[in-house]
């Protein structure tokens, strides 16, 4: 049988590790010095896009501080984020979990960055309104049951 949002949703611990992160940009040449800041830093938690256009990283604020001389050419937002990670086994066919929690997070007007592991999914929030979302995402949940 296959897995539905609701019953992902209903069985989904809602984690964060407590930690700032900010968003970095660097140029698509960059990606040597991306992928050795995140094997450097041995995070628990890091997020690395290549594109064409663009290197992308969503690091720990202090991990930034750290490596602030490498990247001083990177573009960082000023929007610190926090992580909710929906630590549940998510099957690669699940359809329409994320939209849910889109929803679920665009109704209390917070916007949210969304990041997919190989079983579980990822979403970082704006870290002011963190505490907002996981209200939230706690009631979606309820409702969900």
């Amino acid at each position: 049988m296959e897995q539905s949002a609701q019953s992902a949703l209903r069985s989904a611990k809602l984690l964060s590790d407590g930690k700032d992160y900010h968003l970095v940009r660097l140029p698509a040449n960059a990606i040597t010095l991306a992928a050795g800041i995140v094997a450097e830093a041995a995070l628990p938690f890091c997020a690395m896009v290549v594109d064409e256009r663009e290197v992308s990283l969503l690091l720990p604020a202090e991990v930034c501080a750290e490596f602030s001389r490498r990247l001083r050419h990177a573009e960082l937002s000023e929007q610190v984020y926090r992580l909710i990670t929906f630590d549940a086994p998510l099957e690669p066919s699940l359809v329409g979990f994320i939209a849910k929690i889109s929803a679920c997070l665009a109704e209390a007007e917070i916007p949210l960055l969304s990041y997919a592991a190989y079983s579980r999914d990822h979403i970082f929030v704006p870290a002011e309104q963190f505490s907002r979302a996981m209200s939230a995402l706690q009631a979606l949940q309820r409702d969900s049951g």
